[in-house]
């Protein structure tokens, strides 16, 4: 093209050309992308080699489960080639249903223990005289059970209630071979109502006493809610009964003159004068038959606790009068002295009529703190301290007595008596 053919400005016009690639700079880029996804895929192997044991335990396949559960479980080794699981496989034995068949063989097992404790029982009969309207003499006849629970030298010592032998002029028990032996009343307590009996060994025959044995005492303590328990004597009116039941419950109390006592009752149907023992699966003694102190409106079976009347059982072996002040009495706690404004120790609920302790000027309302000379702090401190009492001996009573201006201590002198 001519000179004069070109455009104007021509000397204005540039062409741009493209920028030469750095190949070097683009070789160094890609090597570290590539250097960060070698990083990035060892670290995800990392962590997939870390989880694998565990994911492999929470998802373990059903059909293995199932097939494990259906055999014979066997002590699991821990792998100690696994550097990384240290967890303890734990395997859980699924436990077996009882059959009919089980709960007859544990039913035989019960009756077995109440069949060789029976040897400790035996059944009392009382003869009364009385006249009728006539004023002709007659005799009646009175039965219950009783318990073998000590022995010395030359006699059995049987615990029974008073009930059973109240006002007899005649008295014979029957042991478990159908001899029979007069008995002796040794002493009773008015306040339980729990009696002693004596029979001389001397009127059994040796085989006699070959078949009869001394029961053991047990812990009332270990006796709870749902505990067996298998009640032997007469519950229903039938002598040598074996029944076997449940504990239902064990936080009632009865409250008597100076003590109160845990009353267990069950779900064994038993007779308002029944009359018997409790004992555990291991055969010892726990609770004596009182159905005289049961609050149930049903005709279940309630006891004492026996760990509760053993200081008063040993009073009556040692042929000692069972002290009494009569006051029916309640533990002043710390709540209870908090919220009522109450000094601490015992509450008197109750004063007992022409009782030693209304003779002493104890009252309602008062607050004992202690008994001669001993602190009493709960209402088992002073059935304790009563007990270690002696009739016609005086002893202090420290008393808190509300006036005008508040509490005042006052000293009472108090003569212990026998309740008939």
């Amino acid at each position: 093209m001519k000179e004069s053919q070109l455009p104007k400005n021509e000397f204005v016009r540039e062409q741009i050309k493209n920028k030469p690639k750095n190949k070097k700079r683009l070789c160094i880029k890609l090597g570290v992308s590539a250097l960060c996804g070698l990083v990035f895929a060892l670290a995800a192997c990392g962590v997939v080699l870390l989880m694998l044991p565990i994911i492999q335990r929470q998802w373990k396949p059903a059909e293995e489960v199932k097939e494990t559960q259906g055999t014979e479980y066997e002590p699991v080794m821990q792998n100690t080639e696994d550097p990384v699981s240290t967890e303890e496989q734990t395997v859980v034995e699924v436990p077996k249903e009882m059959t009919l068949g089980d709960y007859q063989r544990l039913q035989n097992e019960l009756y077995a223990i109440g069949t060789k404790a029976n040897k400790s029982i035996v059944s009392i009969t009382s003869v009364v005289s009385d006249t009728d309207w006539f004023n002709n003499s007659y005799e009646r006849e009175g039965q219950g059970s009783g318990a073998i629970i000590d022995e010395t030298t030359d006699a059995y010592l049987i615990l029974t209630e008073r009930k059973v032998i109240k006002d007899a002029s005649k008295i014979s028990v029957t042991f478990i071979d159908d001899a029979s032996a007069p008995a002796e009343l040794i002493r009773y307590d008015g306040n339980t109502g729990i009696a002693i009996l004596s029979v001389k060994k001397a009127d059994l025959e040796d085989d006699t006493r070959k078949n009869i044995a001394v029961i053991g005492m047990g812990s009332s303590n270990t006796v709870h809610k749902g505990t067996i328990v298998i009640a032997l004597g007469s519950p229903l009116g039938t002598n040598y009964s074996i029944l076997t039941g449940n504990i239902t419950a064990t936080s009632n109390e009865i409250s008597t003159w100076d003590s109160n006592y845990s009353v267990f009752t069950t779900d064994i149907v038993a007779s308002r004068s029944g009359s018997g023992i409790l004992i555990n699966v291991d055969g010892e003694l726990v609770g004596v038959v009182m159905q005289d102190y049961s609050t149930a409106s049903t005709n279940t079976l309630t006891a004492l606790a026996v760990s509760e009347l053993r200081p008063v059982i040993d009073i009556l072996f040692e042929d000692q009068p069972v002290p009494y002040l009569g006051l029916h009495v309640s533990t002043v706690t710390d709540k209870i002295a908090e919220t009522y404004d109450l000094p601490k120790g015992v509450y008197i609920k109750e004063v007992a009529m022409d009782s030693p302790a209304m003779n002493a000027g104890l009252q309602s309302g008062d607050v004992i703190i202690a008994i001669a000379g001993t602190d009493v702090a709960t209402d088992s401190a002073y059935s304790t301290a009563v007990l270690g009492l002696r009739e016609e001996e005086t002893y202090p009573v420290v008393i808190m007595r509300q006036g005008s201006d508040g509490y005042k201590k006052l000293t009472c002198e108090v003569e212990p008596g026998v309740l008939q």
